[in-house]
C-alpha cells in the first residue's frame, strides 16, 4: 500500500451517531478566514505564515510588526474579497446553512504557528483545546450550540504517544463546549514536515433556530460593548510573539517578567489554552439582551468587532477599561510594538465582545463576572480608541 498507508483510526464518542477517522493521502482542503460584515457564510483572515530572518525587523530599535513577523493581514483581505466573487455571501464568524426551522453553523480553523512553541516546550495536552476554542467560539457568536467536531491531523512519521496527547486536548475541549468529537483524519505523509512536527486542523458545527439566530441587524448607536476576558495570547499573533521571544533573549523557561508577582514561565505564558466562551456565552444570551458578538481572533479588536455592526455603524473603545494581562505587557515592551499594531494583532486580554442593549448591560456584566464594560457602538465606520 506505500509508505502513505491507510490508518483507519477510527474515535467513537461514548454514545450516539457512529464516528469516523480516515487516513491517507490528503486532499485540499477549504481555508477559511476573515473579516467581513456578517454573511450566510463565513471567511477570515487568520494567516499564520512564518516570515524568514532573524528576530528582529532590522534593528533592536525599530517597532516590530505581524507584517514585518512574516503575516500580512491586507494580503488576506484581499483574497477573500477575491473570493468573495466566487463564492457570495462568505464573511461571518461561522457559516450558516439553513435547515428546517434551523441553521446549521459550520466553522473551521486551526492554531497557527503556536504549533512551533508546542514543539518547542513540548507542551502538547492543550494544544487540542485551542483548535476546538478557535471553531466553537466562532459558531457561537452566531448563538449556536456546538453539535460535533472533527480534526485534521497530519505529521510526517506518526508518534503515537504524541498524538494521543494532541487527541487528548481536542477531547477536553468538545467536554468543554459541550459537544461530541464525531471523528477525524489522520495523515502519515513522510518527508512533508520535520520529524517531531504535526499539523491541525478543526472543523465545527453547530445549531440554532431561526429565529434565535444572532446577526447583528438589531444593533444601533448606543448599545454597549462588553468584553470577556481571555486567559492570554489564546491562538493569533504568535508569528510576531515568538519574534519578540527571539529578540528577549529569554528562553521558553525563564520568569514571564512583569507577572504581577506569580511565577509563570514564559513557554506556560504563551502556551495557556484558548478560553472556550460556549457555554458562558450561551448561558448569557439565554437571558436577552445579546445583539451581536465578535471572536476576537486574528485582526483584534480593530477588523473583528466591525464584522458585526450594521452599516454606518461603529465602535468606541475605552482604553483601560479592562485588565491587561502581563504577557501583552511584555510583547509590546520588548518589541517596541505600536499601539494600533497591539489592537490589530492581539486580543489584549479580550477574547469575545457582546454587543447588548442599554437596558440589558447592567445586568449582564453583574451576572457575568469577570466581565467588562469596554465601550459603545457610535455612528461611523471602524473602531475608534478613547
Amino acid at each position: 500500500m506505500g509508505a502513505d498507508r491507510l490508518l483507519h483510526l477510527v474515535r467513537a464518542p461514548a454514545a450516539a451517531a457512529p464516528s469516523a477517522r480516515t487516513s491517507g493521502h490528503p486532499q485540499p482542503q477549504n481555508r477559511v478566514h476573515l473579516p467581513q460584515p456578517p454573511a450566510a457564510g463565513m471567511r477570515r483572515v487568520a494567516v499564520s505564515c512564518s516570515g524568514s530572518g532573524s528576530g528582529s525587523n532590522s534593528a533592536d530599535e525599530e517597532g516590530m510588526t505581524y507584517k514585518g513577523a512574516g503575516v500580512d493581514i491586507d494580503a488576506g483581505t484581499e483574497l477573500v474579497r477575491r473570493i468573495r466573487k466566487m463564492a457570495p455571501g462568505i464573511g461571518g464568524f461561522g457559516g450558516l446553512y439553513p435547515h428546517g426551522d434551523e441553521y446549521l453553523v459550520a466553522g473551521t480553523d486551526g492554531v497557527g504557528t503556536k504549533l512551533k512553541l508546542a514543539f518547542d516546550t513540548g507542551i502538547h495536552d492543550t494544544i487540542g483545546i485551542d483548535l476546538v476554542a478557535m471553531s466553537v467560539n466562532d459558531i457561537v457568536t452566531s448563538g449556536a450550540k456546538p453539535m460535533f467536531f472533527l480534526d485534521y491531523f497530519a505529521t510526517s512519521r506518526l508518534d503515537v504517544d504524541l498524538a494521543e496527547k494532541v487527541i487528548k486536548g481536542i477531547v477536553d475541549g468538545c467536554q468543554q463546549s459541550n459537544c461530541v468529537l464525531l471523528g477525524g483524519e489522520t495523515a502519515e505523509m513522510p518527508d512533508f514536515y520535520k520529524e517531531g512536527e504535526y499539523d491541525l486542523s478543526g472543523f465545527a458545527v453547530g445549531n440554532v433556530k431561526k429565529d434565535k439566530v444572532i446577526d447583528g441587524k438589531n444593533i444601533v448607536e448606543g448599545d454597549i460593548l462588553i468584553g470577556l476576558p481571555s486567559s492570554g495570547v489564546h491562538s493569533n499573533g504568535f508569528s510576531l510573539a515568538r519574534r519578540v521571544l527571539d529578540r528577549s533573549g529569554l528562553s521558553l523557561t525563564d520568569p514571564l517578567p512583569r507577572n504581577d508577582g506569580i511565577t509563570t514561565t514564559v513557554g506556560e505564558a504563551l502556551m495557556a489554552p484558548t478560553v472556550i466562551y460556549v457555554k458562558q456565552v450561551l448561558e448569557i444570551i439565554s437571558k436577552g439582551g445579546v445583539k451581536g458578538l465578535a471572536h476576537i481572533t486574528g485582526g483584534g479588536f480593530t477588523d473583528n468587532i466591525p464584522r458585526v455592526f450594521p452599516k454606518g455603524l461603529g465602535a468606541k473603545i475605552v482604553t483601560g477599561s479592562w485588565k491587561v494581562p502581563p504577557v501583552f505587557e511584555w510583547l509590546q515592551q520588548v518589541g517596541k510594538i505600536e499601539d494600533a499594531e497591539m489592537l490589530r494583532t492581539f486580543n489584549m486580554g479580550v477574547g469575545m465582545v457582546l454587543v447588548v442593549s442599554k437596558d440589558a448591560a447592567d445586568r449582564i456584566l453583574e451576572e457575568s463576572s469577570p466581565a467588562y464594560r469596554i465601550g459603545e457602538v457610535i455612528q461611523g465606520k471602524g473602531v475608534h480608541y478613547a
